[in-house]
């Protein structure tokens, strides 16, 4: 009888536990827990080969769970492939985890680094796809794929790195592109882009801690303190090309891929020349003090203003803005300015294409005096033009009360305003410092093919022959010889076909 009752009551625990694990939930508050939200593989190939990582897939419920699909998003481009559970294959349907349990995923990449960009991008990527109970989770794969320099490493996605050479200079001359992963800062360093130099800006939204407390920013910067510097010596068949690291057809055009370049407060010396920024948040932002000539540089498909100076000291040659978010040049708290042969074409956004003024509020609201600093800036040969009615923006924060707080001038300039010169909210006396200059209308003549990005002049454009010559340019944006008696505004001297 005593054996009896021990059979029985050993017999009710291996129900109990077959019926548990019979049971599954169906709640839709039941979800899957992975070991890991990233499925990174840390391998940089330098030839045809492949790597395996794996995950863990956990239940944490009382009772079983029924994945019913397992598979890879389908990206047309995935290098990956998938092993569950020790069985292979890029879809798995009706998957069982016990109570309290979990399985294994497996996935391998196979990357040739020698094929062209198209097909072996910097970084590879890919998800991992759950369905349970009507929910979607997802596990997002990452490698890397073309052989390239990953500065600092490939390991500092969520990390701010100083790049340090003792004050000297690092000059970035391998053939191979050179891939930022994450924020890196030079301060003590020059760096110095060659001709032809290709950098990609891995960026996104990253994390770290500080004083406890989890802070979430965006990543993929270059920052240059006051100490760093950068010279950028492209050429005009070379052109230094500064961009994202996603280069899919679909994000050829995509702003906001990585933050930008920042020149911090009091850093001096810095020249950009023959080079392409895009593809970003803010183009480059100038602080306070900082300084910086351009000649024959391009910022598009930003989204943000293509260039941000604050209280700094900026000149700019021959320079194309378009496709900026907001503004294509915005200029705030003073400083010193000049703009030749430039082109701000602003289309399709809420800001005008360039806005300067003498001050700055430290809350949003302005409830506390602004700080103001003197503003000089003057624009000579150049277009400020898009679709709104009014395509220059300007703040005295003095109020019209310190004439010598807010110098500007426009030289030759083709500009579209017409609020602006409001005398009760405006500057009507504009055009007194706007001489001569043209105030285009939409049914003027001016660009190729503005809804293409076509800045080029158009056969009748109202910008040509309407320039004053510069002896110290002599050409455009792409190399052509400017006429020396009457040459075109913009950044482009027209050529007859």
């Amino acid at each position: 009888m005593h054996k009896l009752l021990i059979f029985i009551a050993f017999t009710g625990i291996l129900l109990t536990a077959c019926n548990k694990e019979e049971r599954f939930t169906t709640s839709g508050s039941s979800k899957l827990e992975f070991s890991t939200d990233t499925l990174r593989f840390d391998t940089v190939f330098t030839e045809l080969g492949s790597a395996t990582r794996f995950f863990k897939v956990y239940n944490r419920h009382k009772e079983s769970i029924k994945i019913s699909r397992i598979a890879l998003s389908g990206n047309s481009q995935s290098k990956f492939n998938l092993n569950v559970d020790g069985i292979p294959g890029d879809v798995h349907e009706d998957v069982v985890v016990y109570p309290e349990d979990s399985i294994y995923v497996f996935c391998e990449v196979t990357i040739n680094p020698d094929d062209p960009l198209s097909l072996s991008p910097f970084f590879v990527y890919d998800s991992i796809i759950f369905e349970t109970n009507g929910n979607t989770q997802a596990v997002t794969l990452e490698a890397f794929g073309q052989n390239a320099n990953y500065i600092p490493s490939r390991w500092h996605k969520d990390s701010i790195v100083q790049y340090g050479c003792n004050g000297g200079e690092v000059i970035w001359d391998d053939p191979k592109p050179y891939v930022i992963y994450g924020i890196v800062a030079f301060d003590d360093c020059t760096l110095t882009l060659p001709p032809g130099c290709r950098v990609h800006v891995h960026g996104g939204l990253s994390r770290t801690e500080i004083d406890m407390q989890t802070v979430i920013y965006n990543s993929g910067r270059l920052y240059f303190g006051a100490n760093g510097k950068l010279n950028v010596q492209g050429s005009l068949d070379n052109p230094v090309i500064i961009q994202g690291d996603r280069l899919e057809p679909e994000y050829q055009d995509e702003p906001g891929q990585w933050t930008g370049i920042i020149f911090a407060a009091g850093s001096k010396g810095n020249h950009i020349q023959y080079a392409e920024i895009k593809n970003s948040l803010f183009g480059i932002y100038v602080d306070s003090t900082a300084e910086l000539s351009m000649q024959n540089v391009k910022v598009y498909n930003t989204s943000g203003p293509g260039l941000f100076a604050l209280h700094s000291n900026v000149t700019a040659d021959n320079c194309l803005f378009y496709n900026n978010g907001s503004y294509c040049v915005q200029i705030g708290y003073g400083g010193t300015y000049r703009f030749n042969y430039c082109t701000l074409a602003n289309f399709g956004t809420p800001a005008p294409a360039l806005g300067f003024g003498n001050g700055i509020c430290d809350d949003p609201l302005c409830s506390t005096p602004p700080r103001i600093f003197p503003l000089d800036i003057k624009l000579v040969n150049s277009i400020v033009y898009g679709s709104k009615r009014d395509e220059i923006a300007i703040s005295d924060f003095t109020g019209g009360q310190n004439p010598f707080s807010l110098t500007y001038s426009f030289e030759h300039c083709i500009v579209r305003v017409d609020d602006l010169l409001n005398p009760n909210v405006g500057f009507p006396d504009f055009f007194d410092f706007c001489d001569p200059c043209i105030n285009a209308t939409p049914q003027d003549a001016l660009f190729v093919n503005s809804p293409e990005d076509d800045y080029h002049l158009d056969t009748l454009s109202i910008a040509e022959g309407q320039a004053i010559p510069i002896p110290t340019i002599l050409t455009d944006l792409e190399g052509v010889t400017r006429d020396t008696e009457k040459p075109d505004i913009g950044c482009y001297e027209y050529k007859p076909e």
